[in-house]
């Protein structure tokens, strides 16, 4: 009976402690609202703007959202089953590509940031992953984006980011299919390479 009732406290305390732990970890939204706000706050710099600045302004802007941003987890997600074959080495050089791409691509949309609002509307929190809901006013226009979210350790980090109803994790993930199944990892390397100095070219030709 001693016994029973030791364990009865033992598994209470722990009860109790899985509570006020889970209780002290901040919202989805509390932790991915001082990220966008760092984020706009960057792209809103004035002595940041222009192309002279282009280089410094990616490297503030990459470093505040990785604050938020899982870009290994979106890479994981992206490659699927693929992770898994490859050596962490080459986990390493596509998660490096990848996030540089996102970089071009993502943040070369986003120096276009003339004072969007970001509404947050709601966040669904289901175990260990959530969204929050938001939309940005363009001009009248409310586009809606939904963040995806994993919570690590106490961390909340996006993985995934769904504009207007498309995936952008799925959408990379569907487009890398056909490179994989033709030309191999090491091809899928060579393109997300070449699309990356593309890149580079542009910027060198807009100085």
């Amino acid at each position: 009976m001693k016994n029973t009732l030791l364990l009865l406290f033992v598994l209470l305390g722990l009860s109790l402690c899985m509570v006020k732990s889970t209780e002290a970890i901040e919202s989805p939204t509390a932790q991915l609202k001082p990220t966008l706000k760092a984020l706009t706050d960057l792209l809103s710099d004035e002595s940041l703007k222009g192309d002279i600045n282009r280089s410094e302004r990616r490297a503030r802007i990459m470093a505040a959202i990785k604050v938020g941003f899982d870009f290994q987890e979106m890479c994981k997600r992206i490659l699927g089953r693929t992770w898994n074959e490859v050596q962490a080495e080459e986990q390493r050089q596509f998660t490096e590509l990848m996030t540089k791409l996102l970089e071009n691509v993502y943040i070369g949309k986003l120096e276009s940031y003339s004072g969007q609002q970001i509404e947050f509307l709601e966040e669904r929190v289901k175990g260990e992953r959530a969204q929050v809901s938001t939309t940005i006013d363009n001009k009248g226009v409310k586009i809606p984006v939904h963040y995806i979210l994993n919570l690590n350790d106490s961390k909340w980090m996006v993985y995934d980011i769904n504009i207007e109803g498309v995936s952008l994790v799925r959408n990379y993930m569907e487009q890398f299919k056909t490179i994989l199944r033709k030309e191999k990892f090491a091809g899928l390397i060579k393109v997300l390479e070449d699309k990356n100095k593309s890149f580079e070219v542009q910027s060198s030709a807009g100085k």
